[in-house]
């Protein structure tokens, strides 16, 4: 159980603190509900440009790393289609320089051209290498687009295209900050060697003045049912052909999530997972395939993919993912096999709850979708799935019809 306390600035900034003596360290973390999925469609990429961008320098402190560096602290940041997180640890007796630096690039991040010309060079490196040049590095600028057609989970956290970061003027990147960098649009946590009343002190000290942000209310279109199998087939330099399915799923904050989630370790947590067995060691139609849920927090993907073994069909290896799926539509889960994938997230669960990083990044994330005090019921929702409501979700989810599939074929030599 995380215990936590949890007040509000006059701004809008909610903080939320938990208190860990067995650490030396803190944890700053601070999540902005902005992600991939708030950008137009003719400007992609800018929540990701923005992770980039806030590491560049604010106007009181233009080197952002150099002064934590100098007490002993590091940071970094993620951005998904969801949120965008930055986080810094530091031994807590300087934790004020924590936030001396987090609150000076939420008041005053300084916008340059020289500094948006560097990070958009980061950036458009980062589509190339990561994207473009990597061997099924482009998976999801195609993946995406072709199991949504109308939401904007249609492009990836990179963007759909580089030349919309080629062409991102000051005035759009000011604005983009503007709307969703500011107080009443994040959350505050502080994890580990502290008290309340000194995080309190800080937060009115360093982030009480922020004036606060518009109103961001979400009208995303809502994705309509997909009702028929899509196809894509590429050809690309790599050296193994691979499949990737994605199928329609529920919300994060739905009651089904659990058994989706569940459903996913069924079929490929360890060496003595479902498809491992049959795909890999049995019929040896795959050197690697997994099962995986992405998390997202509207209505997501549930995604099977694997790497074909030297000699297999794409018919052939298709046909053995379809065999798998269909048989957990037609017979129940044993209790072993349930109870063996319970049990390994309820452990890693309880390992991650050790790290202060964790901690202050999963609060976050819990306060944002609900309530931070979701964060200790997350076990007993896991533990209350039953075989039934496995078999359930995989009829929903497996048809052929709700799935898009990549078909990615090694070119000859």
């Amino acid at each position: 159980m995380i215990k936590f306390e949890k007040f509000e600035l006059d701004n809008g900034l909610k903080v939320i603190v938990h208190q860990d003596k067995s650490t030396p360290l803190a944890c700053i973390n601070i999540l902005y509900d902005v992600g991939a999925r708030d950008e137009s469609p003719e400007q992609t990429g800018f929540a990701h440009l923005f992770e980039h961008l806030m590491f560049g320098g604010s106007v009181n402190i233009p080197n952002y790393d150099e002064p934590l560096q100098r007490v002993g602290g590091e940071n970094n940041a993620f951005t998904t289609n969801d949120i965008t997180n930055y986080h810094l640890t530091l031994p807590s007796e300087n934790l004020e320089t924590g936030f001396w630096l987090e609150s000076d690039r939420m008041l005053s991040l300084a916008f340059s051209e020289k500094s948006l010309e560097v990070q958009r060079n980061v950036v458009i490196e980062e589509f190339k290498q990561r994207y473009l040049n990597q061997p099924y590095g482009d998976v999801w600028l195609l993946l995406r687009p072709m199991a949504y057609k109308v939401h904007p989970y249609r492009w990836d956290t990179i963007g759909k295209e580089i030349s919309h970061i080629e062409n991102a003027r000051i005035e759009d990147v000011k604005s983009f900050f503007r709307r969703f960098y500011c107080p009443n649009n994040a959350i505050l946590v502080v994890a580990g060697n502290v008290t309340t009343s000194e995080v309190r002190a800080l937060a009115e000290k360093w982030f009480g003045n922020i004036p606060k942000g518009p109103e961001n209310k979400r009208k995303l279109p809502a994705e309509p049912l997909q009702t028929e199998a899509r196809s894509l087939t590429v050809e690309r330099d790599v050296p193994a052909n691979a499949i990737y399915k994605a199928y329609h799923m529920c919300a994060r904050m739905d009651e089904e999530y659990y058994a989706t989630d569940l459903l996913s370790d069924i079929l490929s947590q360890g060496n003595s997972c479902r498809l491992h067995n049959s795909l890999i060691k049995d019929k040896q139609l795959f050197s690697d395939i997994q099962a995986y849920v992405l998390g997202d927090f509207e209505k997501g993907l549930f995604v099977v993919s694997g790497k074909l073994s030297a000699g297999v069909t794409m018919e052939q290896a298709d046909a053995g993912i379809k065999r798998e799926l269909e048989k957990l539509q037609g017979e129940l889960v044993t209790e072993n096999e349930l109870t063996r994938v319970k049990n390994k997230i309820e452990a890693s669960h309880t390992f991650g709850e050790m790290d202060v990083l964790n901690k202050s990044t999963n609060l976050a994330i819990a306060e944002l979708l609900d309530e931070a005090s979701m964060i200790n019921k997350e076990i007993e929702r896991y533990q209350a799935v039953t075989s039934e409501k496995i078999k359930e979700q995989a009829r929903i989810i497996f048809r052929d019809e709700n799935c898009s599939t990549l078909y990615y074929k090694a070119k000859k030599n």
